[in-house]
């Protein structure tokens, strides 16, 4: 039988082991990248898994003084659209981390 100082110290690594696969799925994230569009692909806003926009393309039929309104929306949502879609890209890879540490589906660490 193991003794108690020798079960804490297999938590103690198998923590840090985890530990160390999420800050690796985090980093993975942010190289991720998802694409954003609105107004049929006039706005497209490109960021990464974590959120962090990279960049933003925007028409130039849409560069007019009366269409300004227009395009704030249409950033609006592209910026939107690319978070809904970055979101499920992090789901879906801290799934895939989570299940490759044995860990039950639906389990929430924190970080």
């Amino acid at each position: 039988m193991k003794s108690m100082e020798e079960m804490m110290q297999a938590a103690q690594k198998a923590a840090e082991t985890i530990q160390k696969q999420m800050n690796e799925t985090q980093a993975k994230l942010d190289e991720l990248e998802v694409e954003g569009l609105s107004g049929g692909g006039l706005v497209k806003i490109r960021c990464s898994a974590k959120g962090r926009v990279i960049g933003v393309s925007i028409d130039d039929s849409l560069m007019q003084p009366s269409e300004k309104a227009i395009l704030e929306d249409l950033v609006t949502a592209a910026f939107n659209d690319a978070r809904v879609k970055a979101d499920s890209v992090a789901n879906e890879e801290l799934a895939k981390a989570q299940q490759g540490m044995g860990l039950p589906p639906g389990f929430k660490l924190p970080f």
